[in-house]
């Protein structure tokens, strides 16, 4: 990723939307590990990851615009980069995507940004496929599942369940709930078409039922009944953060990409932590699972809440740069940087 110091003033390469989705299908195994790489990176303080920061806006409290700066310094990668991704729900409204995004990569050595690109693609992917880990590793299903419900259809579901097929999980069936009926038939209908899968709209309280949850939606306060609970042995991708009560993470298992940065801002899990007074609810770290060092039970259900790191952007913008570069597919701008005087 370095640039050589010698060499002339480095121009900029850009990586449009056509390219980045060409790159991220059909890979969703070689990424799937790169998440898992850049965890482990992480729990190996071979990563800087600082908190999020949210732009608000007064006159608006669902708007708002997100930077997640981060850098990775492990011998196979070098680089920092930011993701400033635009969250406008009312988008939906006016048949656009609720996210918009970019990436910027720096190089390592001089600081320069090398790369620009579409970044709404690349979050929805790293979302996807750190959910689909947490699957992998917090269930004791063997990648079969009787049923998968998606609570919110929208774009990360839809990427969600993408990365589920892709990582050959053999599912029953699945439930598609959203206060948006034709949301829930347009994921209901993508997964029949695209998946094979047996599918269907449904209610909540349908969705709850299933033997993995995915929560998805854009809620800003939990609205789950206080009194309902999940059932041993259900697995739950608590991926939005804030639909949960605190009795659900109380009652549950809990494992995070990093508990740290899940235990403020609001989410579900904060809220717990403020209600118990401590984290004894907690049972540990994603990299922990997968290593061994924390064991799951059947006797209670596990949730697993991921922040959605700042280094899973980098690290996948990483990968479709050298993507793109090798077949070609960027855009260079050999004079974006000029001599300051």
């Amino acid at each position: 990723m370095g640039t050589d110091s010698k060499a002339k003033r480095p121009g900029l390469q850009l990586i449009a939307a056509k390219a980045i989705r060409n790159i991220l299908q059909g890979n969703a195994e070689e990424i799937e590990q790169l998440v898992t790489r850049t965890y482990q990176a992480h729990h190996q303080q071979q990563t800087v990851n600082p908190d999020s920061y949210f732009l608000r806006f007064p006159d608006s409290d669902r708007n708002r615009i997100i930077a997640l700066p981060a850098a990775i310094a492990t011998p196979e990668l070098q680089v920092s980069g930011i993701k400033w991704i635009a969250s406008y729900p009312a988008n939906l409204s006016k048949g656009l995507e609720r996210a918009s995004a970019v990436i910027i990569l720096n190089d390592a050595e001089t600081g320069y940004p090398f790369a620009v690109m579409e970044g709404a693609q690349i979050s929805a992917m790293r979302t996807a496929a750190s959910a689909v880990l947490g699957a992998d590793h917090c269930s004791n299903l063997g990648r079969r599942a009787t049923s998968v419900a998606f609570v919110g259809g929208g774009l990360i579901s839809r990427n969600i369940l993408n990365q589920f097929c892709g990582r050959g999980w053999q599912i029953g069936k699945v439930c598609c709930h959203d206060l948006n009926p034709d949301s829930a038939t347009a994921l209901a209908k993508h997964a029949a078409d695209s998946c094979g899968l047996a599918a269907h709209p449904g209610s909540l309280e349908q969705a709850l039922d299933a033997e993995i949850v995915v929560f998805a939606t854009s809620a800003m306060a939990p609205y789950l009944p206080e009194g309902f609970q999940f059932s041993p042995g259900q697995t739950v991708l608590n991926v939005s953060l804030r639909d949960l009560a605190p009795q659900q993470i109380l009652t549950a298992q809990n494992v995070f990409d990093d508990v740290d940065h899940c235990l403020k801002a609001q989410t579900s899990p904060h809220l717990a932590e403020i209600q118990s007074g401590g984290r004894d609810f907690v049972s540990g770290a994603l990299t922990q699972v997968i290593d061994g060092t924390v064991r799951l039970t059947d006797n209670k259900p596990v949730i697993y809440s991921p922040f959605g790191m700042g280094i899973l952007d980098v690290a996948l913008a990483s990968f479709v740069y050298a993507k793109a570069m090798a077949q070609g597919e960027t855009l260079q701008v050999p004079d974006f940087f000029g001599k300051v005087s």
